[in-house]
């Protein structure tokens, strides 16, 4: 029977994508595995694999198509010894979408009536061992990759069986890849989501207040609606409290230029270029490890306390912001953590970055420094409990003994999560840090 290639969720928060590009045509024969589609969310564009082997029987969704709901029907699979005579077994369609045209409501009611057909994501299995097939999302496979943990031996909670996010998070709670993780996997589940974010006044509540024809309107694209989404969640339900603090930078700006200059060259190009942020992901790293209480999360039942600290860099994109992730930081060179915000930064600015290289971590940094900004106050992204907001380092007067001298001085500001790092740990925090930061070579030992 024809196997039905519907809109893979990509990420735990997606509900629709834009099916940016098909890689194959009507008649194209596929194997499990092979790269079929590219499909743009809010934050990336990501890759798509056949999950089975067959012939492309037809394009349900052309490129272009936006807001293709998850699950919705994209594409139909031949099996083996099938021709297009099977088509009419598989669930009737609307015409397929054209670039920026919205779907119509005739598709639902044309699939009831219809006789059904297997549904997959695309995307969604690999073989394991036993040459058994296992489904599962791409995220869910990398995250398992990532995890050392054996597809096999988790017990999925999506459609069909299928293995999501989740059952690889509750896997790796629990310490184990076996099915015994299943009941935490269903129990997050089966959690309510949280309440949708306002939506805001209406054009008509807004628009009466201007002249007409003093404005044109921008709907909002999906990063747009992504960020104000979470950020109003995150200000509705996290008690934000804030801690600044002043630090003199000129040791850290001489170690640089020593450490720039002092770089090996490859191919006539040094293999690595410091700069002041890569020094401020690692001091931030470091001061959670030395002050572990405010390197953690808050959930309703536990606090989450990270065993290594994932830092989150803010990287401003056409449209919207995205926060790729440094892993393990504290165990990081300075040199790889610039390397590694170099080419992350990269990909985040073409939208070409992994889920998995933007979801999570347990701490963040946001420089606008480089924008002669002074100092500010940035908001918490949960699950972390932390961020760090990072202003412009200038020359001002300081005071040294009886003494006053200039130097170059930054101003950073910690909001944190006050349900799980009150004051006194906020100020522990930054005091490590600051010594981090005053003290650079400790940065590199």
């Amino acid at each position: 029977m024809p196997v039905t290639i519907t809109m893979p969720a990509l990420s735990p928060t997606m509900e629709s994508g834009t099916l940016a590009k098909w890689l194959v045509k009507e008649g194209d024969d596929v194997a499990i595995g092979d790269v079929i589609a590219e499909i743009e969310t809010d934050k990336a564009t990501m890759e798509v694999e056949a999950v089975d082997e067959g012939k492309v029987g037809k394009i349900l969704v052309e490129a272009g198509a936006t807001d293709v709901p998850v699950n919705e029907p994209i594409a139909i699979l031949l099996e083996e010894g099938e021709d297009e005579s099977a088509l009419d077994a598989a669930p009737a369609a609307a015409p397929a979408p054209k670039a920026g045209e919205a779907k119509t409501d005739a598709a639902p009611a044309a699939k009831e009536e219809a006789a059904p057909a297997p549904q997959v994501s695309a995307g969604a299995g690999v073989t394991g061992a036993d040459g058994n097939r296992i489904f599962s999302s791409p995220l869910a496979r990398r995250l398992a990759k990532m995890n050392d943990l054996d597809l096999a031996k988790i017990e999925g909670t999506g459609p069909r069986g299928r293995i999501v996010k989740r059952d690889v998070e509750a896997a790796v709670a629990a310490g184990t890849a076996k099915a015994g993780a299943a009941p935490a996997a269903e129990k997050a589940a089966a959690a309510p989501a949280p309440a949708a974010a306002p939506t805001g006044p209406s054009d008509d509540q807004v628009l009466k207040m201007f002249e007409e024809g003093s404005y044109e309107l921008v709907p909002h694209d999906g990063m747009r609606k992504t960020i104000a989404k979470r950020l109003t969640e995150a200000k509705q339900t996290i008690p934000h409290f804030y801690v600044s603090v002043d630090l003199e930078l000129d040791a850290l700006l001489s170690l640089r230029s020593q450490l720039n200059a002092a770089a090996p060259r490859k191919d006539d190009k040094p293999v690595y270029k410091l700069s002041v942020n890569d020094m401020v992901i690692k001091a931030l790293a470091l001061a959670l490890r030395d002050v572990p209480d405010a390197n953690v999360s808050w959930t309703a039942d536990n606090m989450v306390k990270h065993k290594h600290v994932d830092v989150g860099v803010a990287v401003s994109i056409p449209g919207g912001l995205i926060t790729p992730i440094i892993r393990k930081a504290e165990e990081k060179a300075l040199s790889t953590i610039s390397n590694e915000m170099k080419d992350l930064g990269k990909r985040a600015k073409d939208r070409k970055l992994k889920p998995e290289e933007y979801q999570g971590g347990t701490t963040a940094v946001s420089n606008m420094g480089m924008m002669g900004v002074k100092n500010f106050s940035a908001v918490v992204n949960p699950p972390h409990s932390t961020i760090l907001a990072v202003g412009a380092g200038e020359k001002r007067p300081v005071v040294d003994g009886d003494e006053i001298k200039i130097a170059t001085v930054m101003s950073v500001t910690l909001s944190t999560d006050h349900r799980t790092v009150d004051g006194a740990l906020g100020a522990q925090l930054l005091k490590a840090f600051k010594g981090y930061i005053e003290n650079p070579m400790s940065l590199l030992v």
